[in-house]
């Protein structure tokens, strides 16, 4: 389930010092912080993060399943990074997940799963109003991700939490346009009425303009 604190006042969700070594690691890659062919120091990694070196080699395992490093016998590890055509790619796979994700939660949401999204649409008409964009980005993961379980599909919300969070900071420089808020709002409005009247054809189409429309604001 959702957890609105987390989203609304600015909580963070609590993390081992390793799930934050990865996630910082990640981040820094997406974000170009790590250079392409730059090399990953584990002796450095375990003395910022002073965790042992048997933690941070699963850590660069799993990083390097994800594509985000190569790791080559008796030199180490390397940022790799994603193409560009990579992230296109993944927002392409994410817009056609995001559709089936939507169609499957209004034909399998509960009734105390609608009341949080709900809430997080309430939400979102309020810092729209009040032109708080950083609670507004937020506020807009929640609803995503209440989406994603009314859906009842553990893959299928990994896989898009897992593009999403590519996406977030790979296009983090990426300007947001005049009226953005309200816009994405209207566009939220549509998907969430589709929800409130059991609409699935709508909530797939409400979805595929959301997703068409987000692809230009990314260019």
């Amino acid at each position: 389930m959702i957890n609105l604190d987390i989203l609304i006042n600015d909580n963070k969700e609590k993390k081992t010092i390793a799930q934050q070594m990865e996630e910082d690691l990640k981040i820094d890659i997406l974000m170009g912080r790590r250079r392409r062919g730059s090399r990953i120091i584990e002796q450095e990694l375990c003395h910022t993060y002073g965790i042992s070196r048997t933690p941070v080699r699963d850590i660069l395992r799993r990083v390097e399943k994800e594509g985000l490093i190569e790791i080559v016998p008796y030199c180490g590890a390397c940022v790799r990074g994603f193409t560009p055509q990579e992230i296109d790619d993944f927002f392409t796979m994410k817009s056609i997940l995001e559709v089936q994700c939507v169609r499957w939660a209004i034909s399998r949401i509960t009734k105390e799963e609608f009341g949080v999204l709900e809430e997080i649409f309430e939400f979102m008409e309020f810092y729209t109003m009040n032109n708080d964009l950083e609670k507004m980005i937020r506020i807009n993961q929640g609803f995503d991700a209440a989406i994603y379980d009314a859906a009842h599909n553990k893959e299928l919300e990994e896989t898009l939490q897992r593009y999403n969070f590519y996406l977030r900071h790979a296009n983090a420089q990426v300007p947001y346009p005049l009226n953005y808020l309200s816009t994405v709002l209207e566009e939220h409005r549509a998907i969430f009425r589709a929800f409130l009247d059991r609409d699935v054809e709508a909530g797939a189409q409400a979805t595929e303009i959301h997703m068409m429309k987000t692809m230009i604001r990314r260019r």
